[in-house]
């Protein structure tokens, strides 16, 4: 059976959004601050890059598609005409919606059935392959909380946000093993593998 893994990018006080998200500012204030490693030392951080989007399925929350407020039909998410994760996308929400074929490979599939039927649905997708949950911290907190991560592969930015979306609360009862850490002047990988 395939592996559950989740890279999050958080802050030294462990938020993966900054305050006030919106359709202008998905990440929050600041929150694009979190993500300068991916783009300021892109060869530094290649292996951590490429393990992101490596899985064969992804799931992530309807925020993380769309961001918060009213349904946009004729959304087609954040990242233009191809997406970049060239694999199945499904995405947990309440409202259904028809899957939506973008290039590159990537479908994005609306999973209404909770948690537990779109890791399933992933997991068939993924075949061999590991399925990753892409985010955002609502979903992942929801995957930890029901013990279904595997491989938990924070990012930790050396910046602090204060306030936003954080990554652990309401979180209990959640033993991890880290077993590799590196990083560079703007991240810090820890990767954990959950104790059960």
């Amino acid at each position: 059976m395939s592996r559950v893994t989740c890279d999050l990018t958080i802050s030294l006080d462990g938020f993966a959004a900054g305050p006030n998200q919106s359709k202008a500012e998905p990440l929050g204030e600041g929150g694009e601050l979190l993500h300068r490693w991916q783009f300021e030392e892109p060869e530094s951080n290649a292996a951590e890059r490429e393990g992101i989007l490596a899985a064969g399925a992804f799931i992530m929350g309807r925020n993380m598609f769309a961001g918060p407020g009213a349904w946009d039909e004729n959304w087609r998410g954040w990242w233009g005409e191809e997406p970049p994760y060239h694999a199945p996308v499904f995405v947990l929400t309440h409202h259904q919606r028809e899957p939506l074929e973008m290039q590159g490979g990537t479908t994005f599939y609306f999973v209404t059935g909770g948690i537990e039927s779109a890791l399933a649905q992933a997991r068939e997708a993924a075949g061999s392959k590991d399925v990753a949950i892409a985010g955002g911290a609502q979903t992942v907190r929801q995957y930890l909380s029901a013990g279904l991560i595997d491989e938990l592969r924070l990012h930790i930015a050396p910046i602090v946000l204060g306030a936003g979306e954080r990554l652990l609360d309401g979180v209990a009862n959640l033993k991890l093993e880290p077993t590799e850490v590196s990083g560079t002047k703007l991240v810090t990988h820890v990767r954990y593998q959950l104790v059960r």
